[in-house]
């Protein structure tokens, strides 16, 4: 592991800089999940993300021969914003490699900071083979943004400043991508705390470190697929693995539906925007991903708000059909005058809101004289739901939940 004295020193190199950020409890979610939840919020991080803590300790500890050369470094945003900040605060140039998928918002804040953006590959490890490619070629040092000592013992002062404002928590749950946050934090909390339990959170679309940790032996993704953008990464990183398989004590995956509930949860009742990697530890305990036995104080690594604002309304809408506050049919009914009615009729006896309506006579697969309607609908969750199928099958009508 990290030592914690090297933890100590980062978090002393960075403190001039690095904002302090709140680990509030977190009242909605406690009562939600029977335990006693803070909140460490890096989504109010300076540049909206854990990553300049590691980011900047790094560039801060090189020598200064090699850190007026220039620094590179190859991320799907919240390292590229957290290294073009500190290179900008060292007044050295940089040059950030991101995948070509990249939120616009990530790539302006590089940009805002002084970075110098190089869009290529499809994903983070395609960015990073390319990024230390060019490295070699410009003599310039790369940051990388997980595998690497000095990042994570800047990551790890995450854990310092936790466990001094609530000292007696028993479990930290973190997201985890190539594995440098939860590696920097599991590092310092088990040399403060050995019995402290400390659980990562993976994306389903991304399952590389958890399947890696399950079979014992580093384990490589085909490809990645997920909105949690900032954990999107496809191959096992050999250096953070073997930290993980010693000092962590569980890994648990969450799908992109429960991800967007958890964005949606967070925004509603604790006003909180976070982006997808940052919601998943959250998205963990509303889907009961992680078994307790007894109500535990519980520190949740918010780790970034780095949130497209055009994904937003699609988040939005997979919340909302997670948390059962929205359901979409197609039923199918005779096309002839007054149908349409009786249908509305029944939705209307449920207190069923329809928000959208579309009527379609011409799909091949319908017989002759019937008519699909899709329908979106406002619902007060499973039950009403329920009772809205229960309606509409005694009424007659044949339908399908999208």
């Amino acid at each position: 592991m990290i030592s914690l004295e090297k933890i100590q020193n980062a978090a002393k190199r960075i403190e001039k800089v690095v904002y302090h950020t709140p680990f509030a409890y977190a009242p909605s979610l406690s009562q939600k999940v029977g335990n006693e939840i803070y909140l460490k919020k890096e989504n109010l991080q300076i540049t909206g993300a854990f990553k300049l803590r590691g980011a900047f300790n790094k560039i801060a500890s090189l020598p200064e021969e090699k850190r007026r050369k220039g620094v590179i470094a190859a991320s799907a945003g919240n390292h590229a914003q957290g290294v073009a900040f500190s290179a900008n605060y060292f007044n050295i140039p940089s040059i950030i490699v991101m995948p070509e998928a990249t939120p616009l918002t990530k790539i302006s804040g590089v940009k805002e900071y002084g970075g110098e953006v190089v869009l290529a590959g499809n994903n983070y490890d395609e960015a990073y083979e390319y990024a230390v490619k060019l490295a070699k070629e410009k003599e310039l040092e790369f940051i990388h943004p997980f595998a690497d000592e000095e990042v994570m013992a800047g990551q790890g002062s995450i854990a310092l400043e936790m466990l001094k404002e609530v000292p007696n928590l028993e479990c930290l749950i973190v997201p985890i991508g190539g594995g440098g946050l939860i590696s920097g934090i599991a590092s310092a909390a088990k040399q403060i705390n050995p019995h402290i339990k400390v659980i990562g959170v993976t994306a389903e679309g991304a399952p590389a470190m958890r399947l890696s940790f399950l079979s014992g032996s580093v384990q490589d993704s085909s490809f990645v697929k997920t909105i949690a953008d900032g954990i999107a990464v496809r191959d096992t990183s050999p250096v953070t693995y073997e930290i993980i398989k010693e000092i962590v004590d569980d890994i648990v995956e969450v799908d992109d539906e429960e991800i967007a509930n958890a964005i949606l949860f967070l925004m509603e009742r604790h006003k909180v925007v976070v982006e997808g990697a940052g919601a998943v530890g959250v998205a963990a305990l509303l889907h009961h991903k992680i078994k307790f036995g007894s109500p535990k104080k519980v520190g949740v690594v918010i780790s970034g708000g780095n949130i497209d604002v055009t994904m937003i309304n699609l988040i939005i809408e997979k919340g909302l059909l997670k948390s059962h506050r929205k359901m979409k049919l197609v039923i199918t009914l005779i096309d002839k005058p007054g149908a349409l009615e009786s249908l509305t009729e029944i939705l209307s006896e449920e207190k069923a809101n329809i928000v959208s309506i579309g009527y379609d006579r011409t799909d091949l697969n319908l017989a002759i004289g019937d008519a699909n309607v899709s329908v979106a609908l406002e619902t007060r969750g499973l039950e009403h739901q329920e009772s809205i199928k229960r309606a509409l099958h005694k009424n007659g009508f044949r339908f399908v939940v999208e």
